[in-house]
């Protein structure tokens, strides 16, 4: 065979392989770990926050409870957590992400422990967008295993839109737009955000879906997500 035959089917063969969509994966073969150790208690750390924006680990920390409950699992109450977490040195999350996290089965109780990295959290009011990366981790507290991970980069929309045409009404919406983004409710975002990304997990013990599940498609482990 010529080279210039050979060329054209391997560019062939490559354009095939380009094309052909990705696989996608069903919970049971992404998140094998949850199944097999079928987590009951979290213990939700307070998040890394690795932006300028202070308050965005406040926000985050708040609202991580209730998607978890809401998805079958026991979480312990953050307001009775944050005291034992800084006594055990736990309130900076950090030191335990690569490390043992079994010292939260001893104390606590718990299965498993949720960690978050805050990436971004930005507001771009000129566009009425706010711009969040997060990361979340599940580690089991028996075996140090990753058991969920997920990452977003998600875009909460605060745009406002009337009925109004032409430039005057374009003009209206950009106001009214930017006035939103401004004064939108960040408890409202991270609430948002976590319900999103954490709605992928296997659903936990206390749910009516609990072992039902498994052949369910699985979300992106990095994902990009505009809501509103």
């Amino acid at each position: 065979m010529k080279i210039h035959q050979i060329l054209i089917v391997s560019l062939g063969v490559l354009f095939c392989i380009a094309c052909t969509p990705a696989k996608t994966l069903t919970k049971q073969e992404a998140y094998p770990n949850v199944y097999s150790e079928k987590p009951l208690a979290i213990a939700v750390l307070p998040p890394l926050n690795l932006t300028n924006n202070v308050e965005a680990k406040d926000f985050l920390f708040l609202t991580l409870a209730q998607p978890l409950a809401e998805k079958g699992y026991y979480v312990f109450p953050s307001f009775l957590s944050m005291e034992l977490y800084k006594s055990e040195s736990a309130y900076d999350a950090e030191q335990f992400l690569n490390g043992s996290v079994s010292r939260f089965a001893e104390v606590l109780g718990a299965d498993a422990v949720l960690f978050t990295n805050i990436h971004k959290w930005e507001k771009m009011a000129l566009v009425s967008n706010i711009y969040i990366e997060i990361e979340y981790i599940l580690k089991s507290t028996r075996t140090n295993e990753i058991l969920f991970d997920r990452k977003g980069e998600i875009i909460y929309d605060a745009s406002v839109s009337n009925n109004n045409g032409g430039l005057l009404g374009a003009l209206v919406n950009m106001a009214a737009s930017a006035i939103n983004t401004a004064l939108t409710d960040h408890i409202k975002i991270a609430r948002a955000c976590n319900t999103y990304t954490l709605s992928d997990m296997p659903a936990g013990s206390y749910s009516p879906n609990f072992g039902k599940d498994q052949g369910l498609a699985a979300g992106k482990k990095e994902f990009k997500q505009t809501i509103k």
